[in-house]
Formats: C-alpha cells, structure tokens, sequence
C-alpha cells in the first residue's frame, strides 16, 4: 500500500514538475509583462529541437552521453534569442493590445511549425537570397533613386520571384526537409535509462532529473528576479513603468530581458520534453493550455502560487487518470464508478478543467492575487 502511495505521488510531482517547467517562461513573460504569448509552446518545441540538433553534433565525441548538459544551454540561448527577436519585431509594438497579441503570436506559432515542417537548405537558401534582395536591393534604390510604396511592392514581390526561381534549382539531398512533420526521437543519456526502486516500485531516472532540473531553474529565477539589479528593474517595471522610467530604468531593454529569459525558459523546457517522448512540430500544443492554466489558477505574476498550481493539478491529473482514488472509495460504489469513469488522460483533464472553472468563480484572480495600488491599474 505504501508503495502505490509512493508511486502515486511521485508520477503527480513528476507530471507537475514537467507543467511548472512548461509554464515557467510562460509566468514571467505573461504575468510579468502582461502579453498573452500563444507561440510559447512553439518555442518549447525550437528547445526541443535544439536538443536533437545537439545530440547529433556530440556524437562520436566524449559529450555522447552528455550532450543534454550542452543542450540546456543551446536551448536556452537559442530560443532566448528568438523571444529576443520576437520582441523586437513584433510584441513591442503591440503592448497594451492584449488581443492583438494574442492574435499576432498565434499566428507566429503557425508560423514555426509550418517552418519546422520544411526548412531544408533550399528553403534556407531561398530566404537568405529573398532577404539580400529585400533589404540590399530596397537600399541601394533609396540612395540613388528613390522609391515609392508602389514601387518597394512591386520589387518585393520580384524579389520573391526570384529567390522561388533560384531556389527551384537546389534539388536532391539539399531539398530534403532537416525534420519533417513525422517527428524525431532523442534516445536518453545511458545514466538516465535507470531510475531508484522504493518497494515494488520503480521511480524513473528521466522523472527525477526534471524534477532535479525543476527545482534548479524556479531556485535560479527566484534569486534573479530577488537579488540581481536587472531583476529588481523587472520588478519594478512590473509595478509602475511610469515611475522607473522616471528613475531612469530603460524600460524598453527590461521588456527585451523579460521576454528573453521567459522564451530562454521555454527552451529549457523543451529540453525536459524530449525526454518524455518523440518530437514533432505539434509538441508544444500540448503544454500551452495547461501551461496557462497553471499561470492563472496560481494567481498573475506570483512564481510561488505558479508552483503550487503545477503540483496541485499535476498531482490532481496522475491520480485521476491512474484511477488511484477508485480503490479508496470501495465503501461508495457509486463514488468509485465516477472517478473510474474519468480513468484515462483526456478525461481526466475535462474534470480538472471543469474543477478549475469552478474555483476560478470563487477566487477569480488565483491563489495568491496580486496586493498593492497596482492590481486596479
């Protein structure tokens, strides 16, 4: 009995970590910043295919069956300068647009995994002779002759005859799709096939390093945002912009910061994903809705409540789906026919969602609601 007790617990805190890791980026960038970021998923996905790229490259070498500690920091890195850009070229012109957002980031979503599916050497090739073109050939018309707007549409367009033209002649292995839409599949560390026996009981190695992993990256945020100067202009930022713009805070660079770290965080969990199961360009739908749920149920910019949320529905999933709370209400049948019922992992989610619509009724604005002057502005 124990060790089913164990067992339980165990698979919910490790469903849990894998939600907290997942809505981890996502806290900081929509809690924080207020941007709803529908492409957080898709950057989770960038991580994870960070990750196979890295396993490739160590191969052969001493880092084989390392390659996840050099992954973690690609990933981050990789898809931290992607927010970057992201934020630069799109989010900052629509603050205080929350459905332009929403829309705006959906649509970049698509975008990725579109990309994904089809980025080969001749696609990048056809982008990097369109982008020549585009900006190289627009200058060089601006300083001699001048360009009206009719004129920069009709040469875009050009431009992107061209580069289709030229691309069209990169054939064979150069045209092959680097993923593919079927997904890919990482094979886990050789220390990582194992895991702890605790009665009849078997805890996974690949379960406890995200844990492990977890625990590092919410300690690793917490003295960030507490103790580092750039973390406390983020803080600050987040409770009154007009007053640190003031004071001289670059507001702009904080926003550039947040959505970087949040993006970087969504890359690291990518990396936790590809240990969990193969890959594919519609890994990161699965986490964006429960990733957000755990955003709101644990209340709007609070990483503690963010935590206490993951473990509550990770937990509240594990044990639904596993059918661990039917054996306990042998006393009630008809208890135990309901909760044997939900069994499975797509039911069990329609009743922790309905069970989180009833409770956001009662508490709207989380578990832990924001205090102060700011929560009406």
């Amino acid at each position: 009995m124990l060790s089913g007790i164990v067992s339980n617990l165990f698979g919910g805190i490790s469903v849990g970590s894998v939600l907290l890791i997942a809505a981890l980026g996502l806290a900081i960038i929509f809690g924080l910043m207020g941007v709803i970021n529908m492409a957080h998923g898709e950057l989770m996905m960038i991580g994870a295919y960070t990750t196979f790229v890295v396993q490739n490259i160590c191969k052969g070498t001493p880092l084989a069956d390392f390659y996840i500690f050099p992954a973690l920091v690609a990933a981050f890195l990789v898809v931290g300068l992607f927010g970057l850009l992201l934020e630069r070229l799109v989010v900052r012109h629509l603050y205080g647009r929350p459905l332009e957002t929403l829309l705006a980031t959906w649509g970049v979503s698509l975008i990725l995994q579109q990309f994904v599916r089809s980025v080969s050497w001749q696609f990048i090739a056809g982008l990097a002779i369109f982008c020549l073109l585009f900006f190289g050939g627009n200058a060089v018309w601006q300083r001699f002759t001048g360009i009206s707007k009719l004129g920069r549409s009709i040469l875009t367009v050009v431009y992107a005859a061209i580069a289709i033209a030229t691309c069209n002649l990169i054939t064979g292995s150069l045209a092959r799709p680097w993923f593919g839409a079927q997904g890919v599949n990482l094979t886990a560390p050789t220390w990582l096939l194992g895991g702890i026996d605790v009665g009849t009981d078997r805890l996974p190695a690949t379960r406890l390093f995200i844990i492990g992993l977890t625990i590092i990256c919410v300690v690793a945020v917490y003295l960030f945002l507490n103790k580092s100067t750039w973390g406390l202009r983020m803080r600050a930022v987040t409770q009154n912009r007009e007053m640190s713009a003031c004071l001289g805070i670059p507001t702009d660079r904080v926003d550039a910061l947040t959505f970087a770290l949040g993006s970087g965080l969504a890359g690291i969990a990518g990396v936790a994903v590809t240990l969990l199961g193969s890959t594919d360009p519609n890994t990161g739908m699965g986490y964006i809705i429960d990733a957000f749920m755990v955003v709101v149920v644990g209340g709007v910019g609070k990483l503690v409540g963010s935590i206490v949320a993951a473990m509550t529905l990770g937990i509240a999933n594990y044990l639904i789906a596993a059918d661990a709370f039917a054996p306990l209400l042998g006393w009630a049948p008809p208890l135990a026919d309901f909760f044997k019922f939900f069994s499975n992992s797509s039911m069990a989610k329609v009743m922790v969602f309905a069970a989180i619509f009833i409770f956001l009724q009662a508490r709207p604005a989380g578990l832990f609601p924001q205090k102060g002057r700011t929560v009406d502005n």
